[in-house]
């Protein structure tokens, strides 16, 4: 068994070292990449990604998460667009072409169509001397010192390169071209990321009669009884002016009846947890989530602009709005 590990870290190391290659031979042809690739989308245009076999794989991956990020991407595999799929270009699209020897055959055919079309050409190759750098405009180069294979041959560091070489420019074009969470969110309406980032806080709250709010001289049984009635597991203290004091859960009540069996009829301000975590109406959902991730709690006060109660999100409730 211990074989096996060794030989699992040993390919893990041989990936790292080829990162760290590519990471530190970024260069200006990188920069001009990016800047080509603004100059493209902002003028409406796409970023087009071909590749044969892992590269393709790999250029397909790109391509999906380029156009998640708001960088509008298509894959087109070369021998296909020998046939027609060469329509996909248009005449302010970008062509990336992928392909680590920078000589496969099936890519550099469909290369000098495309150039005749008029499409920039940017390559991203492990050789900035091959024949697919030569007849692009641009080559980004990312040589790595050899694949995990023991016979060097089976594409492993070159993909895994290529692969957070894409994911580099991805998040790059995200910065410059000013991309937000909320922007996020409008591209991906059918997932929880989404959701967390378009809807509000005001949307998932419980409101009105769906939580309880007490004062802090009310009984602890009546504090309960309302809880019940409300179907929540707490109660929102509050003073004259609907502003928070406390909030009492029955996470409170069960640490306190285990030493004090006459809680139930002591003054819920005196067994309330104070300063708890409150949210403003209007913020986006996605600040629950990391309240209830990194503060492990189960409800939340909700605010208005005057730092007045309006609501209680319960974490019980976030399923229903697919948020967990």
């Amino acid at each position: 068994m211990g074989n096996i590990i060794d030989r699992a870290r040993s390919v893990l190391d041989i990936e790292i070292d080829g990162l760290k290659t590519l990471r530190d031979n970024i260069n200006g042809n990188f920069t001009a990449m990016i800047e080509k690739c603004v100059s493209c989308l902002d003028s409406g245009g796409k970023l087009v990604i071909t590749g044969v076999g892992k590269s393709g794989y790999i250029g397909k991956k790109i391509s999906a998460t380029l156009s998640s990020i708001g960088s509008p991407s298509v894959f087109m595999h070369p021998v296909e667009a020998l046939h027609g799929d060469l329509g996909i270009m248009q005449a302010n699209d970008i062509l990336i072409a992928l392909s680590y020897s920078g000589e496969t055959e099936e890519l550099l055919a469909m290369l000098s169509p495309a150039k005749r079309l008029g499409m920039v050409i940017i390559a991203i190759t492990g050789d900035a001397g091959s024949k697919l750098a030569a007849i692009s405009d641009l080559c980004v180069e990312m040589k790595v010192p050899r694949e995990a294979c023991p016979f060097n041959l089976a594409p492993t560091t070159t993909t895994t390169a290529l692969l957070a070489l894409g994911d580099a420019m991805a998040m790059v074009l995200l910065d410059v071209r000013g991309f937000r969470k909320e922007d996020y969110g409008r591209l991906h309406p059918g997932g929880a990321i989404g959701r967390a980032v378009t809807m509000t806080v005001g949307d998932i709250m419980r409101s009105g009669e769906r939580y309880a709010l007490v004062k802090r001289n009310t009984k602890v049984r009546e504090t309960l009884l309302q809880m019940t009635r409300r179907r929540c597991g707490a109660a929102v203290v509050v003073d004259d002016e609907n502003r928070v004091e406390g909030i009492f859960t029955d996470g409170d009540f069960r640490r306190h009846v285990e030493d004090d069996l006459e809680v139930l009829n002591r003054e819920v301000g005196e067994v309330m947890t104070v300063n708890p975590f409150t949210v403003a109406k209007d913020k986006l959902a996605i600040e629950v989530i990391k309240l209830v991730e990194t503060r492990k709690i189960n409800d939340i006060i909700v605010v208005d602009d005057d730092d007045r109660v309006c609501g209680l999100v319960d974490v019980q409730d976030l399923p229903g709005f697919k948020l967990m």
